[in-house]
């Protein structure tokens, strides 16, 4: 399969400055970051891709190489001659150096992606200890509109890694000394491989990325410092929420490899088709029949709600489509600050069963208020009145 052209990657003509060139970079890795896709499968991938992209053509030397033998000059030794500066490195080492993120504290990761300095930060990274975090779990759950209206507590069930209570999350049997720093990768968790003037990183099949290995593995969960179980959890789903409202629970994702950190849970919401109600943002509508003598003298008629019965006025001479406004009695905001309105649409039932004394009755109606009587037709036939005469 052809390898996608670096300048079309980042989105930029062979022209580009360098400048141009980092700037695209910038605003494609913060799209396609993986923290910030949680839910996308492709995100990584598309990352890597953007990084490697970025470190040839961000460099002169490396730059004029593949202009001149394409992607030829990354590989096996390929052309390309001179400008042997580095390779490809981590995509996330590469974010980190044009990001200013680096090292330790703080800096634009925090900003970005809340990272705080303490556990959140890159997902799944490693630490010198060998720990690793453990991924972010998704979980889709339907609830009723009437649920979503109250806010409601849901307990469910999770299979997810979990700490080893055995081995202490350690995955040793000695609860972490027979931790031995592996000898493939030097403790780094990832092997390097020469390609022409780039280097190559890929995660160690020997420690699986963790820089340690485990010379005394603990027999229940085979060195992984966790194992696969059902847990319940308990979320607190608050009063507003919509069709795909994604809630956070912190730390009841996967447990992280060798005591590592858990990552998070996200519960994504589907609300279940309402039999009576039709929901828009905060606003509720509903389509109500109404009995052709109600809407001919008026009176009073009897509509549901999400809290229970309420009653609307009905001015004599209703027309079918009207619609009552019931403030307060929609969905609550999800910021805490008021409710929507229900909107209740009436449609005019017209009796489909007459007796003939009615069938009777309706005619001499009809006759009694004459052709002056409808609004709504002589409206019609004074706009349409050009069609009748062709």
């Amino acid at each position: 399969m052809a390898e996608k052209d670096y300048y079309e990657v980042l989105g930029v003509s062979k022209e580009a400055s360098q400048d141009d060139i980092k700037k695209a970079y910038r605003k494609a890795a913060m799209k396609h970051h993986p923290d910030k896709n949680p839910d996308d499968p492709k995100a990584e991938e598309k990352f890597k891709e953007i990084g490697q992209a970025y470190e040839a053509l961000g460099d002169e030397d490396k730059r004029a190489a593949y202009d001149r033998y394409g992607h030829a000059a990354f590989e096996g030794g390929g052309g390309g001659g001179g400008g042997g500066r580095g390779g490809f490195h981590d995509p996330m080492d590469i974010f980190s150096q044009v990001f200013g993120g680096g090292g330790g504290g703080g800096s634009m990761f925090d900003d970005l992606f809340g990272g705080g300095g303490g556990g959140g930060g890159r997902r799944g990274g490693r630490s010198s200890s060998g720990q690793k975090r453990g991924s972010d779990l998704r979980y889709d759950l339907e609830i009723t509109l009437e649920e979503a209206a109250e806010g409601v507590e849901k307990e469910l069930e999770i299979e997810k890694s979990a700490s080893c209570s055995k081995c202490s999350g350690t995955g040793s049997k000695n609860k972490g000394g027979g931790a031995k720093i592996c000898k493939t990768c030097g403790g780094r968790g990832a092997v390097a491989r020469q390609a022409g003037i780039f280097i190559q990183q890929s995660t160690c099949p020997e420690c699986r990325g963790a820089g340690q290995v485990i010379s005394d593995p603990c027999v229940d969960c085979n060195g992984e410092g966790r194992r696969q179980e059902a847990e319940r959890v308990s979320i607190r789903i608050p009063a507003g929420v919509d069709d795909g409202t994604r809630l956070r629970s912190t730390g009841k994702g996967d447990a992280g490899l060798r005591g590592g950190p858990a990552g998070d849970l996200y519960v994504f919401l589907h609300l279940k088709e309402h039999e009576v109600f039709q929901r828009e943002s905060d606003e509720l509508f509903c389509e109500i029949p109404l009995p052709f003598s109600t809407a001919a003298l008026g009176g009073e008629l009897e509509v549901p709600t999400l809290t229970g019965r309420a009653t609307i006025k009905v001015p004599a001479g209703t027309q079918g489509g009207t619609i009552f406004r019931l403030r307060d009695r929609g969905m609550p905001s999800l910021s805490g600050r008021g409710k929507g309105s229900l909107n209740i649409e009436v449609q005019v039932e017209v009796p489909t069963k007459l007796n003939r004394e009615q069938k009777e009755k309706l005619k001499e109606f009809t006759e009694s208020i004459g052709d002056k009587n409808s609004p709504m037709q002589e409206s019609f036939f004074e706009k349409a009145k050009g069609f009748f005469d062709l």
